[in-house]
């Protein structure tokens, strides 16, 4: 017989096998890539798309009932368009951005606009300190995949460097 070394989670400490396993699978093919999951994510240039598997990342769409519930971090793959990218930000927290497939360029920057970047590949990766403005952008003529990690389960919505975008950073939680 087997023995659990660590209690479940309340909210599991009933529940079925079956459910536990539905519950917490997600797989790709079933997933609707959000191309509306962030404030810019409209605006030419920062396109892109987010399939969510662990939580809702910095979208702020916690309700989400597609999702695998987010416990202490979440994970979303993001589809990122040839040209496109991400708005310089910030986070509470330290996020991950981990190349699945193509390559693209992270960048770093301070308060005063020096920015140091760097090009990554297939399984290569930068962990974002918290409060460090980041952010990436695609330079290729092909579509990259990246896998996006926060370390919190429900992160506040991104803290965009551009004021205007910071003011309306909730615009996609109220279409």
């Amino acid at each position: 017989m087997a023995i659990a070394r660590h209690p479940r989670q309340p909210e599991l400490v009933d529940m079925p096998l079956e459910e536990i396993m539905d519950k917490y699978v997600s797989r790709f093919k079933d997933l609707t890539p959000d191309w509306d999951a962030f404030a810019d994510a409209n605006i030419d240039g920062y396109r892109r798309a987010q399939h969510r598997f662990v939580g809702a990342g910095a979208s702020g769409k916690h309700e989400d009932s597609t999702i695998v519930p987010a416990g202490n971090f979440t994970l979303s793959i993001m589809l990122v368009p040839p040209g496109q990218a991400n708005a310089p930000h910030t986070h509470e927290v330290e996020e991950i951005f981990f190349v699945l497939k193509g390559r693209c360029v992270v960048f770093i920057e301070d308060e005063d606009g020096n920015r140091l970047s760097s090009e990554l590949g297939p399984w290569e990766m930068i962990s974002c300190p918290a409060g460090v403005i980041h952010g990436y952008i695609n330079q290729t003529e092909e579509d990259v995949y990246l896998q996006v990690m926060l370390g919190r389960g429900k992160p506040e919505t991104a803290g965009f460097t551009d004021d205007s975008l910071f003011q309306n950073r909730e615009r996609h939680l109220n279409p």
